[in-house]
């Protein structure tokens, strides 16, 4: 069975491809339109739809859109309420809904050949439950929680996967919702709601939870697997900061706060669904689970013996999500994602190709894993693209920014290069078999969607990617599925002592995550970055600049191209 799955309606608009049970591909529009998130979550935007990602993940899977059996959109108005009877403000949220219900006849225009009758209506949170429950490895009986903004009508699914079924246990209905108290505190600390609540999570370990007991008032868990969660009073608590004002210490303890509140609610709602499955394994989808603060605290605090979070548990992964879902409803047993590296990816030859086109010099180590290494231990900044593209908002070793963790400067410099607030911390990636000596936390994590306390002996020597709070959001690498990252690594480790390296996303403020050649170059050139490491090749700045000349590239025979 060949299933397209599409996510459009709110935000991060994304395609993804099941065949089989089996993932194929899975990739967000943002990376092809180069606006950050697709788009606004706005109902005039609604309409919207992920045309560039579904028509590369049905190339990648060699089907036509004639070919698909079943898509599968992940929001269904047909559980819909009116807005203003779920206590939302939302006057233009019946436009939404008329764009969603239109939406098969959209897609058969969007991609011709496509059969509208083939595109069936998916829950939000049902779409979401599957990214995590059907997704996840050796989750076959296992407890799903997804926690987001908004749906249709609720906010919160607690679930349950047996075999290839899954089956809902709780919802919480609007206005009460998680996410959006979340995104209200972005928005009145000066930054992009529905897009920067990251910020928010960096921000509050520089405060105290003060204001705790206050906010408690208007969000705290029922004690009944559900939750309160509206209407704070921000303005009361701690004066709105403008965007392009510095944040003061009671910005900082007014996240802080909100963040101890939003944790506390997380871990009852994780012991009761407990209480009601008895399941070892829990998995966590929604935007909410994208908070490496929270699930660490569910990880080491909740009764589940491990927690698997969705890499890109946001509204991206219900398109993936509701591909399975459909898969296993159709009697195919869904098989566990291969990784998070499901976008696209270039040949030698053709970004050999690229670099030509671009009239940029550049060359062929002989190992490229080692020249990074080199760079990086006389304290270069390297842009490293590599593979597949990554699914979901974490980059995890193929669109990277990397440099050396043993210089604490590092982390301001690269948030320079990147334009971002000084505040936020920058991760490290470190060998699976290494983490457990220099990192506290859930191991195995090879999707940075947890925090670790770093080893006191540890912090002076990689100062650049510990957090304020003595903690790191670590990647770890398995050898086994990364060997040229494993290798870099390992060079990196005989040249300096320290297995570690500084991973942060390869793009810019408000923008996408690199995602092709052409994208790798315009951030590289735009940016004091010394090395761009693009599949075997070295495009090196003081090169670049040099004057080589036009057609200053070059390239051995052997790549298929003149030597020049």
């Amino acid at each position: 069975m060949r299933v397209l799955g599409i996510n459009a309606l709110f935000h991060d608009p994304a395609a993804a491809v099941v065949v089989d049970g089996m993932t194929v591909a899975a990739a967000e529009e943002e990376r092809f339109s180069r606006r950050k998130h697709g788009k606004r979550p706005v109902p005039f935007s609604a309409w919207e739809l992920p045309e560039q990602s579904a028509r590369w993940c049905l190339e990648r899977a060699g089907l036509r859109p004639c070919d698909i059996d079943v898509v599968a959109y992940s929001y269904d108005p047909g559980l819909a309420r009116p807005a203003d009877t779920l206590g939302l403000d939302d006057p233009w949220d019946s436009l939404r809904q008329a764009y969603a219900r239109h939406a098969p006849r959209f897609l058969a225009t969007a991609l011709p050949g496509l059969n509208p009758e083939a595109v069936r209506f998916v829950g939000h949170h049902m779409a979401h439950a599957a990214s995590g429950a059907f997704a996840a490895e050796a989750a076959e009986s296992s407890s799903v929680l997804v926690l987001d903004g908004r749906g249709e009508c609720a906010s919160h699914l607690a679930a349950r996967r047996v075999g290839d079924h899954l089956e809902p246990l709780r919802a919480q209905l609007l206005p009460d919702s998680l996410g959006l108290v979340y995104e209200e505190l972005t928005e009145h600390l000066g930054f992009l709601r529905s897009s920067d609540e990251f910020k928010v999570m960096a921000l509050a370990s520089h405060g105290r939870p003060r204001m705790a007991d206050e906010i408690r008032r208007y969000v705290h868990p029922t004690g009944d697997g559900g939750f309160r969660a509206h209407g704070v009073p921000w303005a009361e608590l701690c004066p709105p900061r403008g965007a392009d004002e510095p944040w003061t210490a009671d910005h900082a303890d007014l996240a802080a706060s909100a963040q101890a509140v939003l944790e506390e609610t997380l871990l009852d709602l994780v012991r009761w669904l407990h209480g009601e499955t008895h399941d070892s394994v829990l998995t966590l989808a929604g935007g909410v689970a994208l908070n490496c603060v929270a699930n660490s605290r569910i990880a080491r605090e909740g009764p589940f013996s491990r927690v698997w979070v969705q890499p890109a548990a946001g509204d991206a992964g219900t398109a993936l999500g509701g591909a399975l879902l459909l898969s296993a409803e159709a009697g195919e047993q869904p098989s566990p994602m291969p990784g998070a590296a499901l976008g696209r990816e270039w040949s030698d030859a053709e970004i050999a190709g690229r670099l030509k086109t671009a009239a940029v010099p550049f060359d062929r180590p002989p190992d490229i894993a080692v020249a990074v290494a080199e760079v990086l231990a006389a304290n270069g900044v390297v842009a490293w693209f590599q593979g597949r593209s990554e699914f979901g908002p974490r980059a995890l070793g193929h669109r990277s920014l990397l440099a050396h963790p043993g210089h604490a400067g590092n982390l301001e410099r690269l948030n320079d290069i990147k334009g971002r607030e000084q505040f936020r911390p920058v991760a490290p990636m470190v060998l699976t078999e290494r983490s457990a000596e220099i990192f506290d936390g859930p191991l195995p994590s090879p999707y940075m969607l947890f925090v670790h306390e770093v080893a006191p002996e540890w912090r002076d020597r990689i100062p650049a990617v510990v957090h304020v709070d003595g903690t790191a959001r670590i990647q770890t690498v398995d050898r086994r599925h990364e060997p040229l990252v494993a290798r870099m690594l390992e060079e990196f480790e005989r040249l300096t002592g320290l297995p570690v390296v500084v991973n942060t996303s390869l793009n810019t403020a408000g923008r996408p995550m690199v995602d092709d050649p052409r994208d790798a170059l315009e951030c590289f050139g735009s940016t004091p970055v010394d090395l761009l490491a693009i599949g075997p090749f070295a495009v090196r700045r003081s090169e670049m600049f040099a004057g080589a000349g036009t057609n200053g590239w070059s390239v051995t025979a052997a790549d298929g191209g003149d030597a020049r």
